[in-house]
């Protein structure tokens, strides 16, 4: 009779995930953000926010609430020169930087999706909700502490790990150029 204990212990402690199973997970990651922002930036571009499917309601994020998010948290903030830019060149501006912010949407959410250009996309995403999460975080404002961090954390990965070569057209492009293409 074999000794249980021995069993136990002849087992690995723990089990590396092998490269492909991390290349399909980040490619997972891409898609499900792509389709985040590219929901949004159409649900900008047709100017409609909340949805009706009959059994569930949801909404996205369009440009009036764009718009309110911007203006509270640039209004709360301890970070003046921040606060600064978006009061007196964003929110005055905002039927400018509304295109902007859609098309940029649309973009980098169509980028991640295919899975092109995706580490630009991710870091261009990164830009565009970075500053509103410090200025919320750098104010008296009661927002939930994690909601900009759960966008943030994984668009700074997809910033670093070429997602777009699984699944992707960053992969064409890469098995073309080799170690030239940095995406």
């Amino acid at each position: 009779m074999s000794d249980p204990t021995a069993a136990v212990t002849d087992r690995p402690t723990s089990v590396p995930a092998s490269h492909r199973s991390l290349s399909h997970a980040f490619a997972v990651l891409r898609i499900f953000f792509g389709l985040i922002w590219l929901t949004n930036g159409l649900a900008k571009l047709i100017n409609v926010g909340v949805y009706d499917f009959g059994f569930a309601t949801a909404g996205l994020l369009w440009l009036p609430q764009a718009r309110d998010i911007a203006d509270i948290a640039s209004t709360g903030t301890y970070l003046g020169p921040l606060a600064a830019f978006y009061q007196n060149i964003v929110l005055p501006n905002y039927g400018a930087f509304g295109v902007f912010l859609t098309i940029v949407e649309i973009m980098a959410g169509l980028a991640l999706l295919f899975g092109a250009l995706t580490r630009a996309a991710a870091l261009g995403t990164l830009l565009l909700i970075g500053p509103i999460w410090l200025m919320y975080l750098f104010s008296g404002a009661a927002q939930y502490f994690w909601t900009y961090p759960v966008d943030l954390l994984p668009l700074a990965l997809l910033a670093i790990y070429p997602s777009g070569r699984t699944w992707g057209l960053d992969g064409r492009l890469a098995a073309r150029f080799g170690d030239r293409w940095p995406f």
